[in-house]
């Protein structure tokens, strides 16, 4: 089990976020800055804090497993925005800061001063980062944005799914979690010059645009002339071969990638027919007689069992994989060699995942639990420079909330 105490300090050690942002594409990005290395400050809402603390089922000992996998090593402040001294605890919160983030509505951030118009204004080498779903300006930069709405609009769900059948969403949080990769990428190229320049950031980062980005390949192709693809149960790649197949008795993918793979994939299965013939001796022949071609294939392949298959096209450097379920990745010895599953440390049965990087610096990653709601309100508030008698007062009066008043409150 990885343990938090034995990690090194991380090339972020020393920056401060901030971190006002709810459900799971923000959250992924303050805990990948975490990981690095940053002291992130998770300011949440009186009594149920971060929406993804009520994602589920499961739970496990009453926490989500959504919300653990995305909030380890951070802290957590209860700050009542609706009240004005819990609006004073926020702004000193962000006035210490390095960086700060958030996925408010437009109206609520001016409402309680922190749009990036005041706060770079008031603190100029404040990294302001602003996660949304469509970014910060343009005609629909107000409406509300989730994962599936960025993957219909982008236009990820036209691409995916059965052949001849209806679009599909990718069935895992993909805008939010590589939204949260493109924020943590763009916040940490901001702290680099920050250190060296004292200059601040206005980073805007999009559900909508995360997922264009993802679609590149595509746009471009498309705008390049090709037809308007639809689902074809991942057979239509620029790369031919490059799709799932049957074996004998379960399916695999076989992802050829260059002419030299081709040959060497047609000698391993027997069709060198195929590899001899000069109309298929680059990927623009095969791509045009694709249809030809992996029928032959598939009627190959399903002469032998996938284990087969797989040890020979391993055994000469052809890429190919089963297509396995949950309960194989979680088994896989490559996922396990990498101690790719972290198990959440004091909760048996709770996860998350390694961050998808590795620092040669920090050969044991930071992996410490998430927060309970309000766990460090006093602690913080203490960093800031509040006694203990305007703590109390301040939670008396419902501007803030420790852990023993969350607790009470979800009892």
């Amino acid at each position: 089990m990885n343990d938090a105490t034995t990690s090194s300090p991380g090339p972020l050690n020393g920056l401060t976020v901030v971190d006002m942002t709810t459900s799971y594409a923000g959250p992924s990005a303050s805990m990948y800055l975490a990981d690095l290395g940053a002291t992130v400050v998770k300011v949440e809402r009186p009594g149920f804090g971060d929406d993804a603390r009520s994602w589920g089922p499961p739970f496990v000992q009453g926490a989500s497993a959504w919300f653990a996998s995305a909030n380890r090593n951070k802290k957590s402040v209860v700050v009542n925005v609706r009240h004005p001294e819990g609006i004073r605890v926020l702004h000193d919160l962000i006035g210490k800061a390095d960086v700060f983030m958030q996925n408010l509505n437009p109206g609520k951030l001016a409402k309680l001063g922190v749009d990036h118009q005041t706060l770079t204004a008031k603190y100029p080498r404040l990294i302001y980062c602003a996660l949304s779903g469509f970014g910060l300006d343009g005609p629909d930069h107000q409406l509300p944005g989730y994962d599936l709405v960025a993957q219909a609009r982008s236009g990820i769900m036209s691409v995916t799914g059965a052949k001849g059948g209806a679009p599909q969403r990718v069935s895992t949080a993909l805008s939010d979690v590589v939204t949260g990769m493109c924020a943590a990428l763009a916040i940490s190229a901001a702290a680099v010059r920050q250190a060296r320049t004292n200059q601040g950031e206005v980073i805007d980062v999009s559900l909508l645009d995360t997922d264009l980005a993802i679609m590149a390949p595509r746009i471009a192709a498309h705008l390049a002339g090709e037809p308007e693809p639809a689902p074809s149960g991942g057979t239509d790649s620029v790369l031919a071969v490059y799709q799932s197949f049957p074996t004998a008795d379960r399916e695999i993918v076989v992802a050829i990638g260059n002419d030299a793979m081709w040959h060497r994939f047609c000698a391993i299965a027997g069709l060198e027919d195929l590899s001899a013939e000069p109309s298929l001796a680059d990927n623009a022949g095969r791509q045009a007689k694709r249809t030809d071609i992996t029928a032959r294939v598939a009627e190959r392949l399903q002469e032998r069992p996938a284990a087969d298959w797989l040890a020979v096209f391993g055994e000469h450097g052809v890429p190919a994989s089963l297509i396995q379920g949950l309960s194989e990745v979680v088994s896989d010895q490559q996922v396990l060699a990498r101690e790719s599953l972290m198990p959440v440390p004091g909760v048996d049965g709770l996860h998350s995942v390694h961050s998808p990087f590795r620092l040669a610096s920090q050969p044991i990653p930071r992996n410490e639990r998430f927060p309970e709601l309000g766990a460090d309100t006093e602690e913080i508030l203490e960093s800031l420079g509040y006694d203990l008698e305007t703590i109390q007062q301040l939670t008396k009066d419902g501007a803030v909330e420790t852990y023993a008043t969350s607790a009470e409150v979800l009892a």
